[in-house]
């Protein structure tokens, strides 16, 4: 039980004509108080809110099952990004060349202007970026990539699967490059 004692400690004023007065101690108990003090944390942590996650809204499509009811995109509108390793990301506009002759290399870091030029030269019912993770990317590169199209107002995107023949020359690519490094 947790108590306080008030009683006085013996500091009197000794001296002739001054009574001695018997002081009696004074209880006071605080274990109510105590009580009072964890109904009143408890009451808190119940009553507040807790940070509440962010994370990034995506919109998705529906699901169909017909070709005619599927999105449709125009060749001219699309930019394709491939991410590979070390932070370095392929692209090309359209569909990938048979010889890969349209396919570019950059970097996360300056992928935006390449997005940027898209965008202005492309109208905006039409602009589609289509985001390919390879086998090497980090999350962070997706992550980044995803955060490219919030900082440059993109509303259509897609984050897809990598084909084979994409990630084949991610590879090569990714081989080449840190040969030349």
């Amino acid at each position: 039980m947790a108590e306080m004692d008030t009683s006085g400690g013996g500091h009197h004023k000794k001296g002739p004509g001054v009574k001695k007065a018997k002081k009696a101690s004074t209880r006071v108990d605080l274990t109510p108080m105590v009580d009072l003090g964890f109904l009143l944390i408890t009451f808190f942590i119940f009553t507040t809110t807790m940070s509440q996650p962010t994370a990034m809204k995506l919109n998705l499509p529906k699901d169909t099952d017909k070709p005619e009811e599927q999105n449709k995109l125009k060749e001219s509108g699309a930019l394709t990004l491939l991410l590979g390793k070390n932070n370095d990301v392929y692209y090309y506009e359209g569909q990938l060349d048979p010889s890969a002759s349209n396919l570019k290399s950059s970097t996360m870091k300056k992928i935006r202007g390449e997005i940027i030029k898209k965008k202005r030269s492309t109208p905006p019912e039409d602009l589609m970026i289509v985001i390919k993770p390879g086998e090497e990317s980090t999350y962070k590169d997706v992550v980044d990539a995803l955060d490219e199209m919030t900082i440059n107002d993109i509303k259509r995107y897609a984050l897809v699967d990598i084909s084979d023949v994409e990630a084949q020359l991610v590879k090569v690519s990714d081989a080449s490059g840190a040969a030349g490094k």
